[in-house]
């Protein structure tokens, strides 16, 4: 990676550690910055670009931090990163981190976003519902289904969503993440439906 991407790498890290501050995953003492360097490695092991890289850092802070515009990113990062940030939110136009409009809504536009949206913005798309999908499964297997009960959606409505990401993702992002995804899609499934 060469000197200029290695520097604006940083720059992206750095702001979205402090854009994220102190949060945690959801019901846990995890720092958010996990999910974050988590998602961001992922996308240059699958070949990502250190634009979409720098997206994947910042892909959830127009959703869960104030202060962060997308005209912000755009300026610092340039207009890909900035698109790609947008293809991965969920907000509603009026939306705010504080104040976001009904889940089902949310995602409903989001899958509609996401199957516009090109390769490009889907490596980081996948990336991060890879990370949020096996942090999913695992912690159901650990918890049981109550796990659910920290979160906005069910049972049914988690199946509805990750199977139509799986959709719209299908041959259109390396075929070992797809794999990957359709493997823990099965596994929540079965989590979520045996008696």
């Amino acid at each position: 990676m060469d000197p200029s991407a290695q520097r604006r790498l940083r720059e992206a890290l750095a702001l979205a550690l402090d854009a994220h501050g102190e949060q945690t995953r959801k019901g846990t003492a995890i720092p958010y910055s996990s999910h974050l360097l988590q998602v961001a490695g992922m996308v240059l092991e699958y070949g990502g670009s250190s634009d979409q890289a720098i997206a994947a850092l910042l892909h959830d802070t127009l959703e869960d931090c104030e202060g962060i515009s997308l005209e912000s990113i755009s300026d610092r990062f340039g207009e890909t990163v900035a698109r790609i940030v947008a293809d991965c939110s969920d907000l509603l136009p009026g939306d705010t981190p504080a104040t976001k409009s009904p889940w089902k809504d949310r995602k409903r536009h989001y899958l509609s976003t996401l199957s516009k949206a090109d390769e490009t913005s889907l490596l980081v798309a996948a990336c991060d519902k890879r990370h949020n999908l096996g942090c999913l499964v695992r912690d159901l297997a650990h918890q049981g289904p109550s796990y659910l009960n920290r979160f906005s959606a069910g049972a049914e409505d988690q199946i509805w969503y990750f199977e139509t990401i799986l959709e719209i993702l299908d041959g259109r992002i390396p075929p070992l993440l797809l794999l990957e995804l359709e493997a823990l899609v099965n596994e929540l499934r079965v989590s979520l439906r045996s008696p």
